[in-house]
């Protein structure tokens, strides 16, 4: 059966008269399992953080030049709570080049981050005492953002094999109740690479629209895959005044983590929701980074064609070094830029993760942090450089050579 779970990560010592005084979701938030790996191996002269979801690659000087150009033009002022409206026609401009979809950027929200289209969304559709279905391994912040609703999320994890990883709709569908109000899907998923099929997503389609359910859709690295042209998007199957929202971030395609800017796709009838709540979360999202926004949509397709690139080659790499240990039990992933891998006689991926950095000298990320369906596992993403991911598969080949002999 599915699991009423907590957040993933480790529960966070507090002193008694402050856990007393303060609101119990905030009190009881764990640390990242994430954010433990790089705080335990952050100062080690040499380390090669595979840890985090992110590349190698700073920003493209055109993107930067566009941010630059705006704030000698003078963009430092308020602006549009939803997004600037040049940024949101980009967007649906995007829809329209990469999906042949013909998407009224009316429904488009700019948020500073994808991180808070999604605490916006979850503000948007559960409450106290709702529950939310989570498929599983997946992004920890997820249930964090429900958690702080002090809503359940309640997850049904996906199962590997050889093949790949496989959603069980039947438990799924067992998952839903009468408190259940949302289903998050991350395809592609971080951290297993998973890909939803289209039949799948279809079924989930009429499970929620059966129920009243919304369906929250994380599609960010839906244009990171390894046998087509993009991932299907919800987008493509579902109408524009359905109950879905999908949340993107300029992160991934375009080397911008550090820029926090995201967007939602939303029924154009919520739209004065979300710019209330844009206006009470952040107020909006500087224009000058919007401007750098515009110009890696509008030029930037070149760019995120050698990032799908860069790491589908990089897949290959890492996949094949780890296959020639014996030790290692890999489900190579069909999209996104992770491996989620598992070693003989490991089931402690804490463990694992901090021998990895006191032994390889390379960091990973745990899989408990990714809740139901990950402990045993540890992630390492492979969007960095192709000579890094070579130093550090030579350096966790080395020392998981030793386990195994030990």
């Amino acid at each position: 059966m599915p699991q009423s779970t907590d957040i993933p990560g480790l529960s966070v010592e507090l002193d008694d008269w402050i856990r007393e005084s303060i609101r119990g979701a905030a009190a009881t938030l764990p640390q990242s399992g994430i954010i433990e790996a790089v705080n335990y191996g952050r100062e080690r002269p040499g380390l090669i953080p595979f840890w985090v979801g992110e590349g190698d690659i700073p920003t493209p000087p055109f993107i930067c030049d566009a941010a630059i150009q705006s704030l000698r033009d003078g963009h430092t002022f308020y602006t549009y709570q939803r997004g600037i409206p040049a940024l949101r026609d980009a967007i649906a401009r995007y829809y329209d080049r990469h999906f042949s979809l013909k998407l009224d950027s009316g429904r488009v929200i700019v948020t500073s981050s994808a991180m808070q289209a999604m605490m916006e969304t979850m503000q948007t559709v559960v409450g106290a005492g709702d529950e939310a279905i989570v498929v599983s391994p997946v992004w920890p912040n997820i249930y964090a953002c429900i958690h702080i609703q002090q809503s359940v999320a309640r997850s049904v994890a996906l199962r590997p094999d050889e093949f790949g990883w496989h959603l069980d709709l039947d438990r799924l569908l067992d998952a839903v109740n009468p408190k259940t109000r949302a289903i998050y899907i991350n395809t592609p998923g971080n951290p297993t690479g998973w890909v939803m099929s289209r039949n799948d997503m279809l079924a989930v389609r009429d499970i929620a629209r059966q129920h009243g359910l919304w369906i929250v859709a994380d599609e960010v690295y839906g244009k990171f895959v390894y046998d087509g042209r993009h991932a299907t998007s919800f987008l493509e199957i579902m109408e524009a005044d359905e109950q879905l929202i999908v949340t993107n971030s300029f992160s991934k395609n375009w080397a911008m983590t550090g820029w926090r800017v995201g967007w939602t796709v939303i029924p154009k009838g919520l739209g004065q929701v979300y710019e209330n709540l844009v206006q009470y979360n952040t107020s909006g999202t500087a224009e000058f980074l919007q401007r750098g926004c515009v110009a890696a949509i509008d030029h930037g397709d070149n760019f995120l064609a050698e990032q799908v690139a860069r790491c589908s080659a990089g897949r290959e790499l890492v996949c094949d070094a780890l296959l020639e240990l014996s030790n290692v039990r890999i489900v190579k992933p069909k999209g996104a830029f992770y491996l989620f891998f598992r070693v003989d006689g490991e089931p402690d991926s804490v463990n694992l993760t901090k021998r990895m950095i006191d032994e390889a000298n390379v960091g990973l990320a745990p899989g408990t942090a990714f809740g139901p369906g990950g402990e045993g596992y540890v992630r390492m993403c492979f969007a960095p450089s192709h000579d890094t991911l070579r130093t550090g598969v030579e350096r966790l080949s080395e020392a998981l050579r030793k386990r195994a002999a030990a």
